[in-house]
């Protein structure tokens, strides 16, 4: 049996959601530290009289009662400052099964994975233990360092495959005899298309199977499907390779930075995430620097070839790395456990199943319901999809201003997205000093911490920069006797923007919808994947028709009119929530999770106490003493119950004094 201390928290513990913005201990949880010293047989030392004996079981019933208040105690206390980045780019971080894991759970006869019933007793769970080499927290530094590469490079080579393709759709175009460049362009909107159908479809199979063979599967399917495209003899072989090569792909965007919380903590947290997400971030603008200059020497068919080189290498990557997803390891643990020691009473606290039509069940459909009802999902999906879709146009009109008109290669024409690039690399290097404008916000009493609305300061700078680099760049790019350095370097403060609209647009979703934000961020995801995808398709067109100027004083002036948007949000947010059906739903579950969670462990300290003065008995009669001290549980039964009452009594006014319908198409966590 393991050694029962409590482990760390498997999501991210600040501020995408873990989507919760405090880890909690669960009541299992507190009582681990004390089942230890309550479950080992007495030495001849500690066989001492009654009272010698009730002092030490009152001592270890009041550090039970203060675990139980510092559990309560962590969402207001904690003072650990916000990680946007970590938290825009895990939008999974903490799925189904590790949120119902939180749940109380009854130490007696449970029904267990095994499909049979037996006692689930504490001391039997299976967890990490503080140095316990299986905890991917405890591996080597070279080895978690290793992990971190290793998911970036994968993750950038998926993302580099949805914009390389710009650069050859001229060969594509004379290949294949496509007078439309429109047409041609579809291969970008059914690979953006693909990524957000594969981000519900095929990332959340890591709760069922764990990351490690989901990445491997994963990456070789979708390199074997990119053969097809370098050897296609019609667009449509293209555009349907593509798309399913993406929904494989999208595995790796989507589960790659949980992978990285797996092995991080809190220290290094957030410089792991930071290092990993330069690669991926930057891959809309390596897309088309490589694939410039391979179309230029090689031809368009080689822009694939390079892409099964680069993945064929991500498959080693991934090969080589062992599982991280906690609930995974410890599922396998405690199953080894029981196999070696032939007792089915070992457990850990991710055995429950679910079923695949459940998983995909709930993937499919919340997201398109928080998003058709949701005002604030409405304004943000809107504005970051058109700030999306005007990012995926540049990669259309940028051959146009510098290929066209200022007549450099294919190659060479490659080289302007640099600024874009510089400009992603200042905004993740800024995230510090973002965080410090973020937890300099007036917290929220409630909680603790910095509302939501404090990553709307980050959002407004983002939602102004994009429309500087925007109308600058228009107004630069030609004609040719302007230097070509000018309109580039406005790339930078559009890159910038860009990038802060993102990472921060998605910290306030997770902020808000807490454990819905997963669901709340794959809609985002789908809706601007379709902008990203569809916008393109009229880049060249509107270009030529507006001149490059007209047409991206345009675009610029349409993000203009969106910066009242993340303004709104910092000025009147908390209210915009307080209106949210959703929102109010997601609370009141939490009330009454936390109302079971307090009511269970009274019980369970109950039962101890009880079990304790039993011992008690037995160690006064073995000494020779028949008179013995019952056990005062009052200071356990305490523990949170005038809160408890709180809560109950404001939830049944709640539902009392409201008539109008909860949002009950979406599930609940109860559900």
């Amino acid at each position: 049996m393991s050694d029962r201390r409590t482990p760390e928290p498997l999501g991210v513990a600040e501020g995408v959601a873990s989507i919760d913005h405090a880890v909690e201990q669960t009541s299992a949880s507190a009582m681990a530290d004390d089942s230890d010293d309550s479950s080992h047989e007495p030495t001849p030392l500690e066989k001492q009289p009654s009272h010698v004996s009730h002092t030490s079981h009152r001592s270890r019933l009041s550090r039970l009662s203060r675990s139980l208040r510092r559990r309560d105690s962590v969402s207001t206390d904690d003072s650990d400052p916000l990680e946007p980045l970590e938290l825009a780019m895990t939008p999974n971080v903490e799925t189904e099964i590790e949120q119902a894991a939180r749940e109380p759970i009854s130490h007696a006869m449970t029904t267990t994975s095994l499909g049979s019933v037996a006692s689930r007793l504490p001391d039997f769970e299976v967890t990490f233990s503080e140095d316990d080499p299986s905890n991917p927290r405890n591996w080597a530094l070279w080895y978690r360092l290793w992990i971190v590469f290793s998911i970036s490079y994968s993750t950038w080579v998926v993302v580099v495959y949805s914009t390389s393709y710009t650069a050859a759709i001229p060969g594509v175009m004379e290949s294949f005899n496509i007078s439309s460049e429109a047409v041609a362009t579809l291969g970008v909107t059914t690979y953006l298309i693909g990524l957000a159908m594969g981000a519900m479809l095929v990332a959340p199979l890591s709760e069922l199977f764990g990351r490690r063979m989901v990445y491997i599967v994963c990456i070789i399917c979708f390199t074997l499907l990119v053969i097809p495209g370098a050897l296609a003899t019609s667009l449509a072989e293209i555009l349907v390779v593509r798309f399913f090569g993406a929904v494989f792909g999208a595995a790796l965007v989507s589960n790659g930075p949980a992978t990285i919380v797996d092995i991080s903590t809190d220290d290094n947290r957030a410089l792991y995430i930071s290092i990993m997400a330069i690669a991926p971030m930057n891959g809309p603008v390596t897309g088309p620097l490589i694939g410039g200059f391979v179309f230029e020497y090689l031809g368009w068919r080689w822009d694939s070839w390079i892409v099964i080189i680069i993945s064929g290498a991500a498959i080693v990557f991934m090969a080589s790395l062992k599982e991280t997803y906690a609930p995974a390891i410890l599922k396998a643990k405690a199953a080894k456990m029981r196999k070696e020691k032939d007792d089915d009473r070992y457990w850990c606290r991710y055995d429950e199943r679910i079923s695949i039509l459940d998983l995909l069940k709930v993937n499919l459909s919340r997201p398109f319901i928080l998003a058709a009802t949701e005002p604030i999902l409405w304004f943000f999906n809107i504005w970051i999809s058109i700030v999306y879709g005007i990012l995926y146009l540049c990669f259309v009109a940028y051959p146009i201003v510098f290929i066209e008109g200022r007549g450099w290669s294919s190659g060479i024409s490659g080289l302007a997205f640099v600024g874009i690039g510089i400009g992603t690399m200042c905004a993740i290097g800024s995230e510090p000093l973002c965080r410090r404008l973020i937890n300099n916000y007036p917290k929220d009493p409630e909680t603790g911490r910095a509302p939501p609305e404090a990553s709307a300061r980050v959002m407004v700078i983002g939602a102004i920069l994009t429309p500087i680099g925007q109308l600058v760049f228009s107004w630069t790019c030609l004609p040719k006797t302007i230097h070509w350095a000018i309109p580039i370097a406005f790339g930078i403060p559009f890159g910038a923007g860009n990038t802060l609209t993102f990472i921060y647009g998605s910290n306030y979703l997770a902020g808000s919808y807490g454990l819905y934000a997963a669901s709340a961020l794959a809609g985002n995801m789908v809706i601007r994947s379709l902008f990203g995808g569809t916008l393109p398709l009229a880049g060249s067109a509107m270009y030529k028709a507006m001149t490059p100027q007209w047409a991206g004083t345009f675009l610029g002036l349409l993000e203009v009119m969106l910066i009242p948007i993340p303004i709104v949000f910092l000025r009147y947010g908390k209210k915009i929530r307080a209106r949210s059906r959703v929102i109010r739903q997601m609370r009141a579950d939490m009330e009454r999770n936390e109302a079971k969670r307090a009511k269970q462990a009274r019980i369970i300290a109950r039962q101890k106490a009880k079990k304790e003065e039993r011992e008690a008995a037995a160690a006064a009669r073995a000494n020779g003493s028949g008179v013995v001290e019952s056990i005062d549980i009052d200071d356990v039964e305490s523990v949170d119950i005038e809160r408890t009452a709180d809560i109950d009594h404001a939830h049944e006014k709640e539902k009392r004094s409201s008539n109008e319908p909860t949002a009950a198409a979406v599930p609940s966590k109860e559900e």
